[in-house]
C-alpha cells in the first residue's frame, strides 16, 4: 500500500475586479479497488458553493459558482490517497486473465465503440505505426501497446507547454515534440487505428528521483484489453505507470478534462499561479 498526500494550489489573479462564472473543478482523483481516498478538503477563496456529481466517464466532478466580486480566485485542494496493486502477472496468462462471462462481449463492444473512433486517417499515424498489424490476441495486444508507448517515447521530445489545448496527433508527429498531453492524445489515436479501445488520462504524478513532495499535473493514456480491463500507458516515462501516476479524469477526447475550466466578466486581464506537491506519507509499505 502506498499513502500519498496531494497538494493542488491554483490561484487566478486579477488586475481589477470581476465577477466569476462557474467553475468546473476536476481536482479527486478516481476511486476503486485500488485507490481510496482517505481525506480530502477542498477551500476555496472567494466562499462558493460547489455541487458534485458524476459525470458520463464516472470522473466526480465539482461546480463551484460564486456571489461576490473578487480580484483573486484560489483554489485549494488537499487530499490523501492509499493504492493498492493490482495483482496482476501479465507473463502468467493463467493468472492475468479474467474470465469474461458468456454474452458479455457483445455489450462490451457497444461501450467500447466510442474509444475506436480515430480523429484523423490512418496515413498520419503512419510514422508511429510503420509494420505495426493489428493485433489478434491479449499477449499480442500488450505487447503492441508496450512498443507504441516505447516508440513515441523514443521518437518524440518531451516539451513543456504552457498554450491551452492539445496538438493534433498528426502534429506533434510532425513537428517531433510534444507535451505529456501531446504525448498521451497521440498514443491514443495511433492505439485506435491498430483497433485498440483507448481514452486519455489526466491526475497527478510524483517521480522516483525528484524530491520528496515534488509533483505536477499529468496526462498518458489507458488503452482496453480483453481479459484485462483499461491498462495505463505513459509514453512521457521511461518507467511503467504505477504509484507515482494518480488518475484524476479519463475522457474519450483529451481536450475535456482541465483541472479547473471556469470564466469571469469585467474588463480585468488575469494572470495564473499553479503549484502542486505529492508526497509520499509514512506508512507506506512497498508496491
Amino acid at each position: 500500500m502506498i499513502r500519498s498526500r496531494i497538494l493542488h494550489r491554483t490561484y487566478y489573479n486579477y488586475s481589477s475586479p470581476v465577477m466569476l462564472g462557474p467553475h468546473v473543478l476536476r481536482l479527486r482523483p478516481r476511486e476503486g479497488h485500488d485507490v481510496r481516498i482517505v481525506s480530502s478538503t477542498l477551500d476555496l477563496q472567494p466562499v462558493a458553493n460547489v455541487r458534485w456529481y458524476r459525470d458520463a466517464e464516472d470522473n466526480c466532478i465539482g461546480v463551484a459558482t460564486f456571489e461576490r466580486e473578487t480580484q483573486q480566485l484560489a483554489i485549494v485542494s488537499d487530499v490523501t490517497v492509499e493504492q493498492y496493486p493490482d495483482g496482476f502477472d501479465d507473463s502468467d496468462p493463467s493468472a492475468s486473465a479474467c474470465p469474461i462471462p458468456a454474452g458479455d462481449a457483445l455489450e462490451d463492444a457497444a461501450i467500447l465503440a466510442p474509444y475506436l473512433q480515430a480523429a484523423g486517417p490512418a496515413q498520419a499515424m503512419d510514422a508511429i505505426l510503420a509494420g505495426s498489424a493489428r493485433p489478434t490476441s491479449r499477449s499480442s495486444t500488450l505487447q503492441a501497446l508496450t512498443q507504441l508507448s516505447a516508440r513515441i517515447h523514443t521518437k518524440l521530445r518531451y516539451v513543456v507547454r504552457m498554450e491551452a489545448g492539445v496538438q493534433a496527433p498528426g502534429h506533434t508527429l510532425e513537428i517531433g515534440a510534444g507535451s505529456c498531453r501531446d504525448q498521451a492524445a497521440l498514443f491514443v489515436e495511433a492505439a485506435r487505428h491498430l483497433g485498440i479501445p483507448a481514452r486519455f488520462v489526466s491526475g497527478y504524478l510524483q517521480t522516483e528521483g525528484l524530491s520528496a513532495d515534488r509533483g505536477s499535473t499529468h496526462a498518458w493514456a489507458e488503452a482496453y484489453v480483453d481479459g484485462r480491463g483499461w491498462i495505463a500507458f505513459d509514453p512521457t516515462s521511461t518507467a511503467a505507470v504505477g504509484p507515482g501516476h494518480i488518475a484524476v479524469s479519463v475522457a474519450r477526447t483529451p481536450g475535456s478534462v482541465p483541472p479547473v475550466a471556469g470564466s469571469f466578466t469585467g474588463g480585468a486581464s488575469a494572470s495564473l499561479e499553479v503549484g502542486v506537491w505529492v508526497t509520499r506519507l509514512a506508512g507506506s509499505t512497498p508496491a
